[in-house]
């Protein structure tokens, strides 16, 4: 079932995470940090690089500082999301946002640390990859986390407020916000397996597209989902007008481009055949979760 196997994940990352932390330095942003990367979350993006290291029969042990760090830039990007000068959120998977727990300025410097651990778990002697592969993993995580990724995008995600934007505007924000570091999850199974740079080229573009799918399922959820299930206030995007497919399509055809995209991954991994089994499982949850 893909909620045991989302959960049994999500508890070898947040034990990999709890003993990192636990061997440094002690602060007083330590628990802030724990509070916002370990508690909750499906760890989804972890799933994926699993699934996607089964495929080229790299060992868990193998990946596992790749999705803590995944997990640390993701958390960061949530805890700087739900600031007041941002999307303004106070509960987060479903309990009080990280700057609502501890304060505004504990919660901004609580993730920007996330986001500097997370270069640190790579290059760090527990990461079992050779320096080069460390060297070109870190190269594309800092470019899928700041100004041409994740941080460009919530900086685009703002600015389209209240605006009528394009297809091709929307998607761009949403490839930068959520896709590129679904790009990054399989970018770096790809090259943690020595493959060459056309196929790691190909996972990219197959990773981002995932993100596009979930960021559908995440706009899908906010209007139409369950607060309870997904632990966090609904129709948010509606009440501050963001630019997201389902308000520019109408949900018909956005369901029908969604299907579209979820089609053309599907037929990109039949390469790999049996042994893509489990992330097409994966990709079905993302399209059709309700939480």
């Amino acid at each position: 079932m893909i909620k045991q196997k989302l959960s049994r994940n999500a508890k070898k990352v947040d034990k990999f995470l709890i003993n990192f932390i636990k061997k440094q330095k002690n602060s007083l942003l330590v628990k802030p940090m724990k509070y916002g990367v370990i508690s909750g979350g499906k760890k989804i993006r972890s799933t994926i690089i699993f699934d996607m290291g089964r495929i080229f029969n790299l060992k868990e042990k193998n990946l596992i500082n790749i999705c803590a760090a995944v997990e640390c830039i993701h958390s960061y990007s949530l805890i700087h999301d739900d600031l007041p000068c941002m999307d303004n959120d106070s509960i987060r998977r479903g309990k009080p946002a990280t700057h609502i727990k501890y304060g505004e300025a504990s919660a901004v410097l609580a993730g920007s640390s996330l986001l500097t651990l997370a270069f640190e778990i790579i290059v760090d002697k527990s990461c079992l990859l050779n320096s080069r592969v460390k060297n070109e993993i870190i190269k594309s995580l800092s470019s899928c986390s700041g100004h041409t990724g994740i941080a460009g995008g919530q900086e685009l995600d703002l600015k389209f407020e209240n605006k009528k934007k394009t297809l091709n505007q929307i998607i761009d924000m949403q490839k930068k916000k959520t896709g590129k570091l679904f790009n990054f999850c399989l970018y770096a199974v790809g090259t943690a397996a020595n493959k060459s740079d056309k196929e790691k080229k190909l996972l990219s573009n197959l990773g981002e597209e995932i993100g596009l799918l979930f960021q559908f399922a995440d706009d899908f959820l906010d209007n139409k989902g369950s607060k309870k299930l997904l632990g966090k206030p609904v129709k948010k995007d509606d009440k501050k007008g963001k630019s997201t497919l389902l308000n520019l399509m109408g949900e018909n055809k956005a369901y029908l481009y969604a299907n579209n995209l979820n089609r053309k991954i599907l037929r990109k991994l039949e390469k790999h055949g049996k042994k893509a089994t489990e992330l097409i499982k994966t990709i079905k949850f993302i399209l059709e979760r309700k939480f």
